[in-house]
C-alpha cells in the first residue's frame, strides 16, 4: 500500500493528520464606485504594482497568525476552520476543525521541524513523522518565498483592482484575480485549471491581509470558497513540542 493510501485508509489520527495538512495550506466594505461597464476606478492604483510590491512583501515575512475557512462542499478539503501561528520554516501550532464521518472534529496540533503533535477531542498529544503526510501537503510551503503565497500573489493573472476596503482595521485595496493550479495548489491542495480569486493588499506595508478563492463544483461536491487571513506578521514566534 502507497504511503498516500495508508494515509486516507489508515487510522484516525493518521487520517485526521491528513485532514489538517491538506488544510494548512483565512471585513468591513468600504468599496469606491465602479462604472456602468463594471470597470474599476482608474484612481486606484493598478493591479499589476499592487501584486508585484504584495509579493514582495509577503516573501520577507518570517511568522504570521492565520485563520483559514472553507465554506460549502468542496471536493478534497474537509476542513472547516483552522488557526494558529505559522513561521516561514514550517513551524505551526493551533487548532482546527475537520469533518470527519459526518461528524466535526476539533483537533489541537504542534508541527516542529519533521515532527506532528496531534491531539483530538480527547486523550494526549500524539506524536507523528511529519514526512507521513509530506505527500500530502508540506505546511512549510505556505510562508515560502518561492513557492507559497508569496509565488501566489506574484503569479497571479488578470488582475483588477476593484475597490478599497477594510480588513482587521486596515485599509486595502481588493484586486481581483486567477490563480493557475500549479501555483496555488502548495497553498490549496486538490486545486485544478484556473481559479477565480481575490486578494486584500495593505495600502501600508502592500502585505496580503486576506485571500479568498472560489472552488468549482466536482461531482457532488458543489463548489465553496476558501479563505485565508494573516496578521500580526514578523512577531516573536516560539513554537515548541507539547508537553
Amino acid at each position: 500500500m502507497s504511503r498516500t493510501r495508508a494515509l486516507l485508509t489508515g487510522s484516525v489520527p493518521f487520517m485526521a493528520a491528513a485532514l489538517l495538512l491538506v488544510a494548512l495550506t483565512g471585513c468591513t466594505s468600504k468599496s469606491n464606485k465602479e462604472d456602468e461597464a463594471g470597470k474599476a476606478d482608474p484612481n486606484l492604483p493598478a493591479a499589476e504594482g499592487l501584486l508585484k510590491e504584495s509579493a514582495t512583501a509577503m516573501g520577507g515575512i518570517t511568522s504570521a497568525k492565520f485563520l483559514i475557512t472553507a465554506d460549502g462542499t468542496i471536493a478534497g478539503v474537509a476542513l472547516k476552520r483552522a488557526e494558529g501561528v505559522l513561521t516561514k520554516e514550517g513551524n505551526a501550532q493551533g487548532t482546527a476543525q475537520v469533518e470527519q464521518m459526518g461528524a466535526t472534529v476539533e483537533l489541537a496540533f504542534s508541527i516542529v521541524g519533521q515532527t506532528m503533535w496531534l491531539k483530538g477531542p480527547t486523550g494526549d498529544y500524539q506524536q507523528l513523522p511529519l514526512a507521513l503526510a509530506a505527500s500530502v501537503y508540506d505546511p512549510s510551503a505556505i510562508l515560502n518565498p518561492d513557492r507559497g503565497i508569496a509565488k501566489v500573489v506574484g503569479t497571479a493573472t488578470g488582475g483588477k483592482t476593484e475597490a478599497t476596503e477594510t480588513v482587521d482595521g486596515q485599509e486595502t485595496y481588493r484586486v481581483s484575480t486567477n490563480n493557475s493550479a500549479e501555483t496555488l495548489s502548495n497553498v490549496v491542495p486538490g486545486v485544478t485549471g484556473s481559479v477565480p480569486g481575490k486578494f486584500w493588499i495593505a495600502k501600508d506595508g502592500k502585505k496580503l491581509l486576506k485571500a479568498a478563492w472560489t472552488l468549482p463544483a466536482v461531482g457532488e461536491a458543489k463548489g465553496g470558497t476558501v479563505t485565508v487571513t494573516f496578521k500580526e506578521f514578523n512577531a516573536p514566534v516560539s513554537i515548541t513540542a507539547p508537553k
